[in-house]
């Protein structure tokens, strides 16, 4: 056996100490910053009958990238909201969520008379001028009935 005048046992210890800070320096670059313990995204209360009022922190409104407009009123004088702000619970009944304050968000039943392209013509809903949630409106529904767990 050729002897390498003992840099053998030191060369693979180098090589070992070099992999390890190597495989070390790259678990520092993807840790995540935790939710803060004890913070809920939303909490619920009750508005009367099944209803809830959900209040949000201003994080989840970013995050779910919440989006409102008006009920308006169109041809004839009848409500209408866009096609986006329309949810179905289980057993087909229609809904929107009203956002009544900033973060605030409550469900109403609206009647649909009809849905043309992306609007939709309601009988019965919020007052025109009410706002609406139009994107985010099924993570609402979510939260408010705890679907996501």
């Amino acid at each position: 056996m050729k002897s390498n005048g003992g840099f053998g046992g030191w060369r693979l210890l180098l090589v070992l100490a070099w992999a390890v800070s190597v495989g070390l320096s790259g678990c520092a670059a993807v840790k995540k910053e935790a939710a803060p313990a004890g913070v809920a995204a939303a909490t619920k209360e009750e508005a009367g009958g099944d209803l809830s009022r959900l209040t949000l922190t201003d994080k989840a409104v970013e995050r779910l990238s919440l989006a409102t407009a008006k009920v308006t009123k169109g041809a004839g004088g009848a409500l209408e909201v866009p096609y986006g702000a329309l949810i179905y619970d289980a057993t087909g009944k229609t809904w929107v969520y009203t956002n009544p304050e900033p973060r605030t968000y409550i469900r109403a039943a609206v009647t649909v008379d009809r849905i043309t392209a992306n609007v939709v013509r309601l009988r019965t809903g919020p007052a025109a001028g009410t706002d609406v949630v139009t994107v985010g409106a099924a993570e609402l529904f979510g939260a408010e009935f705890d679907t996501a767990h």
